[in-house]
């Protein structure tokens, strides 16, 4: 008896983004959001070098309400910046910057949080600052993660898609299946109506109807 040998083909990695091409809708939202949360803290970082407060100045001085020094100036233009590449490149890559820096700020939130008021305050964080950290946090991954996680996603969604793709194609082919039949129905419907035309027009004229009486 023969044996037989299943062969099976190496699946191959998806990646996300070649199921989100760079004018995809999503991609604009993520630009949106990378480049405003940029703005804001580009313009923080920028007016707190102004000032020229020392760079781990425990003090710090206050901008636009919130406390600030040398350190927190330059990681606030560090961030505004890397927001700005992820607007101009945009898609995947964008998203990822959002939810990575979102994540950060908000790590970096509580953690200042245990150290106001310590000689390691190295950032001069104050209240306001650590909810100001929290708020921007929560902004960027809202930013981020828009469209890409989540239970309830459409099923025309790139990342759906990528990480569903033998349902993806199932429902293609269900889909192409439909689109056919639709096609062959009004075909037919159509081919049907020429056909009963064409047998009226092309038909022996009716007899005349006689007058009822037979010749003698």
């Amino acid at each position: 008896m023969a044996a037989h040998v299943l062969r099976t083909a190496p699946r191959r990695r998806i990646r996300l983004d070649e199921h989100l091409p760079v004018d995809h809708r999503l991609s604009m939202f993520y630009r949106i959001g990378a480049g405003l949360m940029g703005l804001v803290l580009l313009a923080f970082g920028i007016l707190g070098l102004i000032d020229r407060v020392g760079f781990f100045d425990t003090d710090g001085d206050t901008v636009s309400g919130l406390n600030t020094n040398g350190a927190l100036s330059v990681i606030s233009i560090l961030a505004g910046l890397l927001l700005f590449v992820g607007m101009v490149i945009g898609g995947n890559v964008a998203s990822t910057i959002n939810m990575v820096l979102g994540i950060l700020f908000i790590l970096s939130g509580f953690l200042n949080l245990a150290l106001l008021d310590t000689e390691y305050n190295f950032l001069a964080f104050r209240i306001p600052n650590v909810l100001f950290s929290f708020v921007v946090g929560v902004m960027l991954m809202f930013f981020g993660m828009y469209g890409r996680v989540g239970s309830a996603l459409p099923h025309d969604n790139p990342y759906w898609r990528s990480r569903n793709p033998e349902q993806a194609e199932r429902e293609q082919r269900v889909k192409a299946g439909a689109d056919l039949r639709a096609k062959a129905l009004d075909h037919g419907t159509g081919t049907g109506s020429k056909g009963s035309t064409a047998s009226t027009g092309s038909g022996a004229a009716p007899a005349p109807l006689g007058d009822g009486r037979s010749a003698r």
